[in-house]
């Protein structure tokens, strides 16, 4: 499979640029904070010092996981099914904040366990019924994986979109992606696992208990598994098209709007295979799953916003739209020092 080549987005040339446009604006210099650098961010991706965002899409993208079968999840798996039908029937909290912001909303059906039949709205890129017990063999065959990535990236090459957010639907997919993070970083299961939909104590245990048992499964001595293959042998369908749809963005030069946990765990990967991808991306939130910070810090990542969420779908990032919004509309908006008559600093 080829995985595309992605370039950093750093332009020191449209860096000084974008900063003279932002520090000409009728304001002391920085005190707009993170919206400046999000208006920098924006115009790096876009290789412009006059970025526009006029057309936000939002994919959520929904498969099933055999590993429910360990007790790791507080609801049963025929949820996600059910919540794809809320989805398509405009009924859950993406599509209310979706509505809100303007934003085109797509539902890719990855590897949900459920026969939907040709439906309105639901984009058919199912790879299987759910992927396998990690616990007991690989989540995905090689093929699988690399199909699933492969729908995304193709997918990603058309969309009507200058950001695309990223959400996802999946009962068990919080243990699936607390997998590939102790994978992936080396760190201890602990600090990985979260209570997902509101697990228990016992529920918690179970969940570290499945996921140890996996690494030890899957562990190859001393030398770790690459990217692909822990994606491969932890993941789940809609991560692995998540993660082809990113690389397939940002090839595109897309403003990237990373959502939760699992959305970040896909991010993992991505940069694992091509560390510039980073450079598009945009963290709308830090998420009340407990992972989720730590997965923050290992990225350096700097999210927008703290609202306590852990509900997945993409709404932290259909939440995070209106703020780049601002980022950009101040830049191309505001008055500059001269334009208004206004006394510059001295010196």
């Amino acid at each position: 499979m080829q995985i595309p080549t992605l370039v950093s987005t750093h332009d020191a040339a449209l860096v000084a640029r974008l900063d003279a446009r932002i520090n000409d604006k009728t304001k002391p210099q920085g005190s707009l904070g993170a919206l400046e650098r999000l208006a920098r961010q924006i115009g790096l991706i876009q290789a412009t010092d006059r970025p526009t965002l006029r057309r936000p899409a939002i994919v959520i993208c929904a498969g099933d996981h055999g590993v429910t079968a360990e007790g790791v999840s507080a609801y049963p798996q025929s949820v996600t099914w059910q919540m794809v039908e809320n989805f398509l029937a405009g009924g859950a909290a993406i599509n209310v904040f979706a509505r809100q912001n303007e934003c085109a909303l797509t539902i890719v059906d990855v590897g949900v366990n459920h026969d939907f039949g040709v439906r309105t709205g639901l984009l058919d890129r199912k790879i299987a019924y759910g992927t396998a017990n990690f616990c007991l063999g690989p989540a995905m065959t090689a093929v699988q994986c690399e199909s699933a990535i492969q729908a995304g990236l193709q997918w990603a090459a058309s969309v009507d979109a200058d950001v695309l957010g990223f959400g996802e639907m999946g009962i068990g997919n919080t243990t699936a992606a607390a997998a590939l993070m102790a994978a992936l970083t080396g760190m201890a299961v602990e600090d990985c696992i979260g209570a997902g939909t509101g697990l228990d104590q016992q529920g918690m245990a179970r969940k570290a208990d499945a996921i140890t048992r996996a690494l030890r499964l899957h562990a190859q001595g001393s030398t770790p598994l690459a990217p692909l293959e822990q994606l491969a042998a932890l993941g789940g369908l809609e991560i692995a098209f998540m993660v082809g749809a990113m690389l397939g963005a940002a090839k595109r030069r897309l403003v990237l709007l990373i959502d939760g946990f699992i959305v970040t765990s896909a991010l993992l990967v991505a940069a694992a295979l091509q560390p510039a991808v980073l450079d598009y991306c945009v963290f709308s939130h830090c998420s009340d799953e407990a992972g989720h910070a730590r997965m923050l810090q290992y990225l350096q990542a700097r999210p927008l916003m703290q609202l306590d969420l852990r509900l997945g779908e993409g709404t932290g990032a259909a939440l995070a739209l209106p703020l780049l919004r601002a980022a950009v509309n101040f830049l191309e908006q505001m008055a500059t020092f001269s334009s208004a008559s206004v006394s510059a600093k001295h010196g």
